[in-house]
């Protein structure tokens, strides 16, 4: 699919998440400090929202570049209106996200994504690779899993 600003914005948090990681890597092998343990436990879940506020921040900023139609805080619901690449206006794309749960956790995301493509001038559903929405979920994730770690810090 060509839908650049995504990939744009996926390689640029791929290699925050590589650098991301290896520090928390490296910082946990700094000692068995069972204060920190508890205090990244807990912040894992910190809201004052109704769902992960981690997920929910990450989610509105990965979906920054695209017009949002709904934004449900408390139900963890964020829905985009069709948005086309400037580079490609025959193809667009609509996005929704759904947080789940109050806890930083892969299975409290679910990504959907509706793709149409313009044909005699009309717009026409099109199949969205998998990789697609797989892709996404794993940059909202990474950047909540970010977010958190610099919360805590």
């Amino acid at each position: 699919m060509a839908f650049s600003s995504v990939r744009n914005f996926s390689r640029q948090i791929a290699g925050a998440a590589l650098l991301g990681t290896a520090t928390f890597a490296l910082s946990a092998c700094g000692g068995g400090n069972d204060d920190r343990l508890r205090t990244d436990l807990a912040a894992s879940r910190v809201t004052s929202i109704g769902v992960n506020s981690y997920l929910w921040r990450a989610s509105l900023e990965t979906l920054s570049f695209m017009p949002l139609t709904q934004a449900d805080s408390a139900g963890g619901v964020l829905v985009t209106d069709w948005y086309a690449d400037p580079e490609n206006p025959n193809e667009r794309v609509k996005v929704s996200v759904a947080i789940l749960d109050q806890d930083l956790r892969a299975d409290a995301l679910r990504v959907a994504a509706s793709r149409q493509v313009l044909q005699g001038g009309t717009w026409v559903e099109a199949p969205v690779q998998a990789a697609t929405v797989q892709r996404l979920e794993d940059i909202i994730l990474t950047k909540a899993r970010d977010l958190r770690r610099s919360a805590v810090s």
